[in-house]
């Protein structure tokens, strides 16, 4: 089940249930017996990256259920961490188990889709969900540790109050209808209200710096109705590690075309000859940017680096983020 983007949060008596909008890894958790399987918001396995969270869902005392919730990681002083989490994301296996022994991931359930023994509950409404939930949660998997249920509230006091916190631990709240069911890809009974304007993007190119050959700055595109990669703007502010380490990452994944749909473009009286020569890149990598104007189909000026999001689908990176932002979105 997905989440729109919306500038405010909703007001109507009794129609919503307000969480806080966790700064982790959203997963399905599904276990079968002896089974579990994790399942990130693109479709991937995340097992191998979570050892600690299936070795506890395995001592669950109860047989096939699917939960939904937030895989977060904690940093130095408490508040979550999200390059902790994404530290996970290594392919030595040896890495993994010693960083999920040293900082164990915690699991925030948000929602029940599947009952203890198999009984799918996903046509009840939220309300019905979430007291299922609760009664999961105390009986089954607060005993073993590890896990954690999300708050929720019923007043807009409440959640302008987790709003205004926002930025610690959470980067932002979730609405969620009361009286609707859980169907799956469904975006009219969830939105999401962040303070900032953010993007996902796919990195379809980048260009060198001007003084040496490292990365300087990063192309980002958004993927249109018609599935074409249409470049929308460019990401710098980049810190001087980053730009060192970065730079044979993106040279290993140089590929043409990198944009398919509308490309960077030539010179202007602002540009040099230099600084419109681009590598195009396989659309693997996707970043999450910050921005505060978007016109004629570009962000109107540099975006600000968020973080890597390498628990997104490139093909997930989709203009309609951006119309929902901006309030086009019927």
């Amino acid at each position: 089940m997905e989440a729109k983007s919306v500038s405010e949060i909703p007001d109507e008596g009794g129609e919503w249930q307000y969480e806080p909008k966790w700064d982790g890894f959203r997963c399905l958790a599904f276990k079968n017996g002896s089974e579990v399987h994790l399942q990130s918001k693109s479709g991937q396995p995340l097992e191998r990256y979570f050892p600690e969270l299936v070795e506890r869902l395995q001592r669950v005392k109860a047989p096939d259920f699917v939960v939904d919730g937030e895989i977060v990681v904690p940093g130095p002083g408490g508040a979550l961490s999200f390059d902790s989490l994404l530290q996970r994301i290594h392919p030595a296996a040896s890495r993994v188990r010693k960083l999920s022994a040293e900082t164990p991931a915690i699991y925030i359930v948000f929602d029940i889709v599947v009952a203890p023994g198999g009984k799918n509950i996903s046509s009840l409404p939220l309300s019905g969900r979430r007291a299922e939930l609760e009664k999961f949660f105390e009986k089954m998997l607060k005993p073993i540790g590890g896990f954690q249920l999300s708050d929720a509230a019923t007043d807009v006091a409440t959640a302008r109050k987790w709003f205004r916190g926002a930025g610690r631990s959470t980067d932002g709240i979730m609405a969620k209808r009361l009286h609707a069911a859980y169907d799956s890809g469904h975006r009219d009974a969830m939105v999401k209200i962040k303070p900032i304007r953010t993007a996902d993007c796919v990195v379809g190119g980048f260009r060198y710096g001007s003084k040496e050959k490292v990365v300087g700055s990063l192309l980002l595109g958004l993927y249109d109705e018609a599935g074409l990669l249409n470049h929308v703007g460019f990401c710098s502010g980049l810190t001087a590690k980053m730009r060192q380490e970065l730079t044979p990452k993106l040279q290993g994944l140089i590929e043409a075309p990198g944009f398919t749909g509308s490309a960077p473009g030539g010179p202007s009286r602002w540009t040099t000859e230099r600084s419109t020569q681009w590598e195009p890149l396989r659309p693997e990598l996707v970043v999450e940017v910050d921005w505060d104007h978007f016109t004629n189909g570009r962000f109107r000026h540099g975006t600000k680096f968020v973080r890597w999001r390498p628990d997104k689908a490139p093909a997930q990176c989709t203009m309609e983020q951006i119309h929902q932002a901006l309030g086009r979105i019927k």
